[in-house]
C-alpha cells in the first residue's frame, strides 16, 4: 500500500470506498434501507466539498494500480471542551476486500506522526458503539476509551451511541 495524499481525480474512489464501507461497517448497526440507499455520486459531491474546504487533512491508501482502497482525515478537534493541543481523526474507512491488510494501520501510523509534528499532545476519534472491529483496531492503535463520553443520537433513522476515544502522543 502507498499512502498519499488524493486529488480531485480519487473523488470516484473517495466516495465508492465510503459508501461500501458505511455498508459494510454498519451492516447490523443502521438501518438497512438507510445503508443500501447511500449513493456515490452524492458522496462524490461531499467529497468535493471536503477537498476544496481544506478544513481537514486527508491521506489515501493505495493498491499497487493506485486505486484508493482506504481513507483517513484529521484535522483539529471539534470538542468544544478540547485543549487546544488535541487533534482529531475525523473518519477512517477501509473498503471491505482492505480489511485485514495493513491500509488502516498504514493511515492511522501517517495520521499520527503528522499530528505529533503539528506539536499536539492528544489525538481523539469518535466510535459508534457497536463497532467493535474499528474499536478493538483504534485499541491496538492506542486509543483508549474516554470514560463518560457517551453519546446518543439518530443516523439513518435508528438511535446510535457514540463514545469518544483518545491516544496521548508522545513529546516531539
Amino acid at each position: 500500500m502507498r499512502i498519499d495524499t488524493p486529488t480531485e481525480a480519487d473523488i470516484p474512489d473517495l466516495a465508492r470506498v465510503h459508501v461500501q464501507s458505511w455498508q459494510a461497517t454498519y451492516a447490523g448497526l443502521l438501518d438497512a434501507a438507510y445503508l443500501a440507499g447511500l449513493s456515490v455520486e452524492e458522496r462524490s459531491l461531499s467529497w468535493q466539498r471536503i477537498l476544496a474546504a481544506g478544513e481537514s487533512t486527508t491521506w489515501v491508501a493505495r493498491d499497487d494500480a493506485g486505486r484508493v482502497q482506504a481513507f483517513l482525515s484529521h484535522g483539529p478537534s471539534r470538542d468544544r471542551d478540547a485543549p487546544a493541543d488535541r487533534g482529531e481523526i475525523w473518519a477512517l474507512y477501509a473498503h471491505p476486500a482492505a480489511w485485514g491488510r495493513g491500509a488502516g494501520r498504514a493511515l492511522m501510523d501517517c495520521a499520527l506522526q503528522a499530528l505529533r509534528a503539528q506539536g499536539l499532545a492528544s489525538v481523539g476519534l469518535w466510535v459508534l458503539r457497536g463497532n467493535q472491529r474499528g474499536i478493538r483496531f483504534y485499541e491496538a492503535a492506542g486509543f483508549v476509551e474516554v470514560p463518560g463520553s457517551l453519546q446518543r443520537f439518530e443516523l439513518g433513522g435508528r438511535p446510535v451511541e457514540e463514545v469518544a476515544m483518545l491516544h496521548f502522543l508522545p513529546p516531539g
